[in-house]
């Protein structure tokens, strides 16, 4: 065992927490060191380099391990799990059944929640908030006030932030620059999958198209579109939802 569970108690929302004490040596954490908060010892595996400080709360059937280390103000509950070399701090909140694990870092006063996942580099930070099913993965970042939700997928270096909202099955990958609502659009339904076809803007100031395995500027979507469809149904689908992209974002026609 790495730690235990010390007197030290307090009733939180009617738990009861334990702080934890350091019983051993491991990684940064030295012998006799007191950590944060937990409720059941399920809560923070006593293998590898997890740990759980300052005023820190994990509670419910919340678990954080491997490497993973939740600590300042922030709390994880419910049926969530932090793990890998995840970060977890300031007044973040991880709850219901959401993940955060890879390198990824949850901090601020941002919500990871209901099913989603927070993976790989990324972060999500300042007010954001990513729930739903949504995916926040590679090094994306989510800040400001942004929301991520629904069944919504942020990745690559993709940068989300602002008042933005991505959701529904929206994919936002690459180089992505959302700062606002009127960065970003979708439509369903369109071409031989009749899948999500999502136009953002990139951080050059252009148009990225992510439409199946494409993933490309307006001027390739088009030029794609004309090679692969040619003047069939699904090209005239296409090329009106490329100037309708045209008119929604100002391009001169």
């Amino acid at each position: 065992m790495k730690y235990r569970l010390t007197d030290e108690t307090k009733e939180f929302y009617g738990r009861i927490l334990h702080r934890i004490e350091a019983i051993e040596t491991f990684g940064n954490v030295e012998a006799g060191e007191k950590g944060g908060w937990i409720e059941k010892e399920e809560n923070l595996s006593q293998e590898g380099l997890c740990w759980v400080c300052g005023d820190a709360q994990v509670y419910g059937n919340a678990l954080v391990y491997d490497n993973a280390w939740v600590y300042g103000d922030a709390q994880v509950y419910g049926n969530a799990w932090v793990y890998g070399d995840a970060l977890v701090y300031g007044n973040a909140l991880v709850y219901d059944n959401a993940w955060v694990y890879g390198d990824a870092q949850v901090y601020g006063n941002a919500q990871v929640y209901c099913d989603a996942r927070v993976c790989g580099d990324a972060q999500v930070y300042d007010n954001a908030q990513v729930y739903g099913d949504a995916r926040v993965c590679g090094d994306a970042q989510v800040r400001g006030n942004a929301q991520v939700y629904g069944d919504a997928r942020v990745c690559g270096d993709a940068r989300v932030c602002g008042d933005a909202r991505v959701y529904d099955n929206a994919q936002v990958y690459g180089d992505a620059q959302i700062r606002s609502r009127g960065d970003i659009f979708w439509i369903a339904g369109l071409g031989s999958r009749h899948g999500t076809t999502t136009i953002y803007r990139n951080k050059d100031g252009g148009l990225t198209v992510s439409c199946g395995c494409f993933l490309g500027t307006l001027e390739e979507f088009e030029a794609k579109v004309k090679e692969t469809h040619g003047d069939n149904l699904f090209g005239r689908e296409y090329r009106a939802l490329i100037e309708l992209a045209k008119i929604y974002f100002g391009m001169n026609l």
